[in-house]
This record gives structure tokens, C-alpha cells and sequence, in this order.
């Protein structure tokens, strides 16, 4: 049964993003993400709280979320019914002290760790009620076309990352703010151009991002940031024949 209806799949496909206003989980299993989240934000230890990527490596209760059905439903209805867990990452911006997140591409950041890049999407799950003040994403409609932007270096003390898309290489007058109510979320392909601004504002920002790509893809498995990196099996066949994790 399809999740998305046909107006968002064909967004998603022109524009390389949509937006999913209804509650992803119903409440009880949503609460649960919640105290895990609560948990991993408890015992960062010195780490950010926008630094907590790939929680579902040491805590394997996250594939309670990543692998249901209502997460893998949305994400069949955009790759189809062959699918990988490539990622998962809880990202949060503090009140008040919430570093901006840099214009950039996800791609950008796995040149070579697959043979292509154009069948991954990211569910951005909303934890908290997003907006531009405390951050909410924003992205800029169709740059998931547009191939590898040029780059330049930024201060990380202000931002997540250590580089950002040149302000010249696109209009930031299109840019399409993400505004989410808790438990809503977003989906964007790994090649879009989007960003967020710091959080200026009291109220916390955090997300569940759950990636995923289309098992027609090939992981490079000699590439040294894939050889300690893991994959599973979703939903599907095997078709690269990639070195998939079974639950």
C-alpha cells in the first residue's frame, strides 16, 4: 500500500524533496523514539548534540523505527521495492546555542562510495516542532540535478560542517524552509542543495534523519570510509549483490 500519494512522488522526483504533514508512528512507538533519543542525548559524553550519527550501530532498538513499515512504505514509494539502510542520525540544536548547518549535498560527502548517487533519500523525522528560528531545514528546489557544487572552507565553532556550497553557486531567494510539526517529516534526495540556520530561538530543534538507497546501487567496498561502515538489508532483492547486514 502506498504511503505517499502520487502529488508527493512526483514532487520528490522534479523537485528532489517532499513533505509528509501526518505522524510517521502512532503515538506509543513515537514516545519510544523519544526516551531513546532522550537517552543518547544523556550520554554523549563530550560530543554535540548535533554529532550522534549512526546511533543504530551501538543501540539496535532503532531498527524497531528504521525498518518498519511505515518508514520503509514512504521510502518504496520513492526508490521502489529494493532497499538499503544506509544511515541513521540524531541531530539536535540546542536552545539558543544550535550551530547553523552549512548549504552543502550529502553527495558531496560520498564521492566514491557508490558507484552512482542518484537513488538515496533521507526521512528527516521531526522530534520537535521546526521552524526557522530554532533551525528547521531548508532546501533549493531542483540542485538535486545539478551535479557536485564547488565548496569553500567555514568556521566549524559556528557550523556543523567544515566546508559550504560557494554563496555564488545558487539563489538563495528559492529556498523552501521545512516546517514540521513533532513526528511529521520530511523526505529529500542526497544530491539536493539545503541547509539550516543556527537556532536563535528557546525552543529545541532535533530530528531522526533515516537514509536509505536502491539495492541496484554498488557500494565501493574498498573506499576507506566504507570499510568500517554498515549496511543492511530493508526490503527486497539484493540486486548489486552489495555486503548487506540481515537483522
Amino acid at each position: 500500500m502506498n504511503v505517499l500519494n502520487k502529488k508527493q512522488t512526483d514532487q520528490f522526483h522534479k523537485k528532489g524533496y517532499t513533505l509528509h504533514h501526518d505522524q510517521l508512528f502512532d503515538s506509543p512507538a513515537f514516545e519510544r523514539l523519544e526516551r531513546i533519543m532522550k537517552e543518547h542525548l544523556e550520554n554523549k559524553g563530550t560530543r554535540l548534540s548535533d554529532e550522534l550519527d549512526t546511533p543504530h550501530f551501538r543501540d539496535p532498538r532503532l531498527f524497531d523505527f528504521l525498518m518498519s513499515d511505515e518508514a520503509l512504505g514512504m521510502v518504496e514509494d520513492i526508490l521502489g521495492p529494493n532497499i538499503g539502510l544506509w544511515s541513521s542520525h540524531f541531530i539536535c540544536k540546542d536552545p539558543f546555542a544550535g550551530r547553523r548547518t552549512p548549504w552543502h549535498e550529502d553527495s558531496a560527502y560520498w564521492k566514491g562510495r557508490f558507484d552512482r548517487l542518484d537513488k538515496i533519500v533521507t526521512i528527516w523525522l521531526a522530534m520537535d516542532n521546526t521552524f526557522p528560528e530554532n533551525g528547521c531545514m531548508g532546501v533549493i528546489p531542483g540542485t538535486h540535478i545539478n551535479g557536485f557544487s564547488d565548496y569553500e572552507n567555514v568556521d566549524t565553532r559556528n557550523a556543523t560542517f567544515a566546508e559550504e556550497i560557494k554563496p555564488d553557486s545558487f539563489d538563495l531567494s528559492k529556498v523552501v524552509w521545512f516546517e514540521l510539526k513533532k513526528g511529521e517529516c520530511s523526505l529529500h534526495d542526497g544530491r539536493i542543495i539545503h541547509g539550516a540556520n543556527a537556532n536563535n530561538s528557546r525552543f529545541r530543534r532535533c530530528g531522526y534523519t533515516m537514509r536509505y538507497f536502491a539495492l541496484d546501487m554498488k557500494l565501493n567496498e574498498s573506499h576507506p570510509d566504507n570499510r568500517q561502515h554498515k549496511i543492511y538489508h530493508a526490503r527486497g532483492s539484493n540486486l548489486a549483490n552489495n555486503p548487506l547486514i540481515y537483522l
